[in-house]
């Protein structure tokens, strides 16, 4: 194209390749941390992915560990060549052997000859499974021998159940001839036709793997089954037991058609919590509480039968066909064993080798076990006849269940009851705690209020006595109750109030309660006869009558004795100052009367106190 005029836009050249600016980005920062870019590699036809999440390139740092990778260094071809084997997507390659697709194909079109399209399939999936990269050639080598190592009881229980019948074997040999023409699964039961009693043959190597799990799926339910027969019907406990339920029962049942009852049957022990009181507690709790009270060696009567709870899960039907089964197949055992003794013309063939000394014993242990249930049959039934049931209605399974449920409700009855009991000593206890912290508490505060109750009568004694010592103890200042304190003051009256503390010196209040004692206790004594100051007369006191003159007493006698009444008054006022004071350093020393003016309340009411005594 001619170009572009002078100062016009050049247009723009073709497009780069596809994602180009992406790629060059990505060299840039592999060369930036000093890597390179990962091979491309080339494999044959399509290999199968792995479905993962690339790490992006722009979020790799010098500090991660892809940056310092170096897988290429281990390639090798061998390496190649296997994940295109292994992992290849395609159908197999055409270096492959035409032959073995050849074959695969016409092992996938060809006819069934004698088996039907279903044993077929089930037989094609056993070879797919175990079989699959065992020979036919090498699986029937095992049969024959016996291996037991490779024929395990799951890949015998399939070739059981899916091997053809010996018909189908039989016709199976006529196309020997024809074996390439066979299909797969008929190829290899031809393989295996020619075996004699090919089906029982695999029993019995099954029987034998099987066979300890047969005889412990018998021997410890007969025995748990016979020990339990005998235990019931020996215990004296549980006879006893059932002597006093039958006696509470026709006590009950007194009036009805089942009084005078001679015995019940034994379905009837888990039924007793049917029977409830007014206080809804059942008839068996009543029993409990009987047997603990009356005959308290019964409470453990089921340690004298500790098979019971084995012999409860005991099925004789189980256990008889257990013993049918293992005894035909010892039998079958034995047939093949004859059968195998009139000689067999493959020298591969071992069976008699491997199982006539498996079948011997377990002959005997299956003549023993046989034994051992026909003693166990007979005992249950010795149990029928003892208890008066019907054994063909009332299994050993349900007559041992029955007193096993028995057993369990009496021993939960038992422990319900004595949980019971120890809940409400509880309670009792803590009744009886609460109650006599209450009066505790009570005659506490009983006492402080006496102690502190300003308004009882002026008779009341060793008040003073109590006030000092519950100082001294600590008990006048218990928490036990909050004081009650009265409302405060407020506005004008509050005001006055701060005044009047204010206007008092420190020991001033006490000092004047003090002052109005000692008045106090001198108006109280009695009057005294006034002093004349002699016979004659004189100067008498202002406010006092003449004292008469008594029997011609001398005004010097009346002196002495008018003295000496005043000497015995000023004493009597000396001593109950004295009283007092010592009141006041008692009551100083318990630090509740200090001088301040903090305690004022305190000793208002102290001295109230002294008031009133």
């Amino acid at each position: 194209p001619p170009p572009p005029p002078f100062g016009a836009l050049r247009p723009p050249g073709p497009p780069g390749p596809p994602g180009f600016p992406a790629v060059v980005q990505q060299v840039d920062i592999l060369t930036r941390l000093g890597m390179k870019r990962k091979k491309k590699w080339t494999v044959e036809g399509q290999i199968k992915r792995t479905n993962w999440k690339a790490v992006p390139v722009n979020k790799l740092t010098e500090n991660a560990f892809w940056t310092k990778v170096d897988e290429e260094r281990l390639a090798s071809q061998s390496l190649i060549e296997n994940l295109q084997s292994r992992f290849s997507s395609k159908p197999p390659s055409k270096s492959m052997t035409n032959e073995a697709k050849n074959s695969t194909a016409k092992k996938k079109t060809k006819e069934l000859k004698v088996l039907d399209a279903k044993a077929a399939q089930n037989l094609s999936v056993v070879l797919g499974g175990a079989l699959k990269h065992l020979p036919y050639a090498e699986l029937r080598k095992c049969i024959l021998r016996c291996d037991t190592s490779v024929l395990t009881e799951n890949l015998l229980q399939s070739l059981i159940q899916y091997l053809p019948t010996p018909d189908q074997l039989n016709r199976l040999l006529e196309y020997q001839n024809d074996y390439d023409n066979l299909a797969e699964a008929e190829q290899f039961a031809l393989s295996l036709a020619d075996i004699k009693r090919l089906v029982p043959r695999l029993k019995s190597l099954k029987f034998k793997l099987h066979y300890s799990e047969l005889v412990q799926d018998c021997k410890p339910d007969i025995v748990a089954a016979t020990a339990a027969c005998e235990e019931v019907k020996k215990s004296k406990k549980f006879a006893k037991l059932l002597e006093i339920i039958l006696l509470i029962g026709n006590i009950m049942n007194t009036g009805s058609k089942n009084e005078q009852s001679v015995g019940f049957d034994i379905s009837y022990l888990p039924k007793l919590t049917n029977t409830k009181d007014r206080d809804q507690k059942t008839l068996l709790h009543f029993l409990v509480e009987t047997i603990e009270r009356d005959y308290p060696d019964l409470l453990q009567f089921y340690d004298e039968l500790p098979y019971v709870d084995k012999a409860a899960r005991v099925s004789m039907e189980g256990v008889m066909k257990a013993l049918k089964q293992m005894d035909n197949s010892i039998k079958n055992l034995e047939m093949d064993l004859q059968n195998a003794a009139r000689g067999s013309t493959d020298p591969d063939d071992r069976f008699e080798e491997a199982m006539g000394q498996f079948s011997k014993e377990t002959r005997q242990q299956c003549d023993v076990l046989q034994t051992m249930y026909q003693n166990m049959e007979t005992l249950f039934s010795g149990l029928s006849e003892y208890f008066v049931f019907d054994k063909q209605k009332y299994t050993l399974e349900e007559f041992f269940t029955d007193i096993k449920t028995f057993k369990d409700q009496f021993k939960g009855a038992y422990e319900g009851i004595l949980k019971e009991r120890e809940t409400e000593a509880k309670l009792a206890r803590a009744r009886e705690a609460r109650e006599k912290a209450d009066k505790e508490r009570s005659e506490r505060a009983a006492k402080k209020r006496a102690l502190v109750d300003f308004n009882a009568p002026d008779d009341q004694e060793g008040v003073m006595d109590s006030l000092l010592e519950a100082l001294k103890t600590g008990s006048a200042f218990s928490r036990d109750q909050k004081r009650k304190r009265a409302p405060r003051a407020a506005g004008a009256e509050r005001r006055a109030q701060l005044n009047r503390s204010r206007s008092r010196g420190p020991n001033s209040t006490f000092s004047k309660d003090l002052v109005d004692i000692l008045m106090e206790v001198e108006e109280n004594q009695p009057p005294t006869i006034p002093s004349s100051g002699g016979v004659g007369g004189g100067n008498l006191p202002p406010n006092s009558a003449p004292e008469p003159v008594l029997g011609g007493i001398d005004s010097a006698a009346l002196a002495q004795r008018r003295e000496r009444r005043n000497q015995r008054q000023a004493a009597h006022i000396n001593q109950n100052h004295n009283n007092i004071n010592s009141r006041e350093r008692e009551v100083s020393a318990t630090g509740i009367i200090e001088n301040s003016n903090d305690n004022g309340p305190t000793e208002d009411a102290l001295m109230r106190k002294l008031r009133a005594l």
